[in-house]
């Protein structure tokens, strides 16, 4: 009998663990936006430019790519990935180490 893994099936929940916040899911639990617009103390009304950004992490390329995004506002910048080997949680904690260089 052969055993197939959903690695998205994992990601959301994995995420959860390993960054520690609860991720807002976009693209149907493809991808996943870390951070908040707003932090405690700023204005609601403040643009999403006003130099706070997003992490969003994307699963492509078959849940084999691992994407870091950066968003600000409406702009995204790819800052890097990471390639997902078998275990969705390894991939993410070398994503965390990536998000925090780069």
């Amino acid at each position: 009998m052969r055993v197939f893994t959903d690695t998205a099936a994992e990601f959301v929940p994995a995420v959860e663990r390993i960054f520690g916040e609860r991720p807002r899911v976009l693209d149907g639990a493809r991808a996943v936006l870390l951070g908040h617009p707003t932090t405690s103390g700023s204005r609601a009304a403040d643009p999403p430019s006003a130099g706070r950004s997003l992490l969003k992490l994307q699963l492509e390329a078959g849940e084999r790519e691992l994407w870091l995004i950066e968003c600000r506002g409406a702009l995204e910048h790819r800052i890097g990935y990471v390639h997902v080997h078998g275990s969705i949680e390894a991939a993410l904690r070398e994503a965390k180490e990536v998000a925090r260089s780069g």
